[in-house]
């Protein structure tokens, strides 16, 4: 008895933790808390389809219960053998029946929701974003703004932006849990979709395709901010001089350092079109780097030293002459103080 006790206990204690893990997480990074038109969709459906699983099942238990109780073997009926029954249309027509009908009341939603989601005939209206998914990191072009910015995508709050993907090497999938659900993002075709979201916020974005060694770190942003922050950071990024002087001597030697190492030959500064690497125009802007690593000196010291060690399979390794940790920190004051904008992230936190 102790011993189906013992087990009986560690099940319960097991599907306990199971329950307490399953709600952690980041509010940031959840489609459980929607936060924009495209999860609120994929939320609303999660419920109903919750809804109907919780029906079936407790139909099932009552069904099963009764069954258990009524037919159960009694005393004084060892050598009892039941009336053999063969069919029944009604109880056929009925459980034949029911599970159509609970099908359709998933189906006709999920259906209505994917035409909706996907409906871009509002596209030439509003904001136009081409996005290209690289091993491993997310380049967005807006067009006809002459934007070019990696890893970081900013939007105006309550506005539907489209997104026009594809991929520059093998398949990604779009994937913004908060605002909107998932995208494949293909080499040789262009999938649309649109996000809209309702609250002002940095919301985190996964690659949800198996794409190589550093899948689960080709993370990024989308930082959603009123339209007259919108305005200003759309205006501090179509105004940048890629020429510009550092104020700092360390940072001027940085930015020697940057051209004579060739980093200009697949790094953009500015809307050039160069998609080799990411596009540094807001750098120091960024909260994060290489995807998932805190934005400080000391980490992109390391990083551009050694960028295999924090994100494996990456394009940049060895392609590049190898540089000092001196050499190495001044690139990164130079690469710190590109901040076209005073929208950052962390403002739009606030």
């Amino acid at each position: 008895m102790k011993g189906w006790m013992g087990k009986i206990r560690a099940v319960f204690l097991l599907g306990l933790t199971a329950l307490v893990l399953s709600a952690c997480g980041k509010e940031n990074l959840t489609a459980l808390d929607p936060k924009g038109y495209g999860a609120q969709k994929s939320f609303d459906l999660i419920i109903l389809s919750t809804v109907v699983m919780l029906f079936v099942l407790a139909a099932v238990m009552v069904v099963y219960t009764i069954v258990l109780i009524k037919y159960r073997k009694k005393k004084g009926q060892e050598d009892y053998i039941p009336k053999q029954v063969e069919g029944n249309k009604t109880l056929e027509t009925i459980w034949t029946i029911i599970p159509i009908i609970l099908l359709l009341i998933i189906a006709v939603p999920t259906v209505t929701a994917t035409f909706d989601l996907a409906d871009t005939s509002g596209s030439d209206d509003h904001i136009n974003i081409q996005v290209t998914g690289n091993q491993y990191w997310w380049h967005f072009n807006y067009e006809g703004q002459e934007i070019q910015t990696s890893q970081d995508m900013y939007i105006p709050v309550g506005e539907k932006v489209y997104l026009n993907m594809k991929s520059a090497d093998v398949t990604h999938s779009f994937w913004l849990p908060t605002v909107t659900g998932k995208m494949d993002v293909n080499p040789d075709n262009e999938n649309t979709m649109y996000i809209e979201a309702y609250e002002e916020g940095v919301y985190w974005g996964k690659c949800a395709e198996f794409c190589g060694p550093a899948h689960s770190l080709m993370d990024f942003k989308v930082i959603a901010v009123s339209q007259d922050e919108f305005d200003q950071w759309v205006e501090g990024m179509q105004n940048v001089d890629p020429d510009a002087e550092p104020d700092s001597a360390v940072a001027q030697d940085g930015k020697a350092l940057f051209q004579e190492n060739n980093c200009m030959a697949c790094h953009a500064i500015g809307s050039s079109p160069v998609q080799v690497g990411p596009n540094l125009t807001d750098f120091g802007n960024r909260s994060k780097l290489a995807g998932t690593e805190e934005m400080n000196k000391e980490n992109l010291v390391q990083w551009i030293m050694d960028p295999e060690s924090m994100k494996p399979g990456n394009k940049m390794t060895g392609n590049y002459p190898e540089v000092s940790k001196d050499e190495a920190g001044k690139i990164a004051e130079y690469l710190l103080q590109l901040k076209p904008s005073e929208i950052t992230p962390e403002s739009a936190k606030d």
